[in-house]
């Protein structure tokens, strides 16, 4: 598993005109069980997608085709995981 830590590259409310692509993009994600959980940091100076994939490669290619990532408005560095405790513990990426 892998958290996308994105960070914003322009101000938020040009991040907030791509928002609702991203949002499809995200979504499209989940349907495919790629996506565990995604939301906006806090404060909003980027956002968190945790995606159910075994490499890091995989997961900035998947996050290539983000909206945010596309119209250079954003980019995502990746922390590989292991969730070993609480609800996600032992969420294995779909085979």
């Amino acid at each position: 598993m892998y958290l996308m830590i994105s960070t914003y590259l322009a101000p938020l409310d040009e991040v907030d005109r791509a928002r609702d692509d991203h949002l499809a993009f995200v979504a499209e994600l989940e349907q495919r069980s790629l996506c565990v959980s995604a939301g906006r940091r806090d404060p909003a100076v980027g956002g968190i997608v945790l995606l159910a994939v075994d490499t890091e490669a995989n997961a900035f290619a998947l996050m290539a085709d983000d909206p945010y990532v596309q119209r250079g408005l954003a980019e995502y560095t990746a922390m590989g995981w292991n969730p070993t405790r609480g609800a996600l513990a032992g969420l294995r990426p779909p085979a």
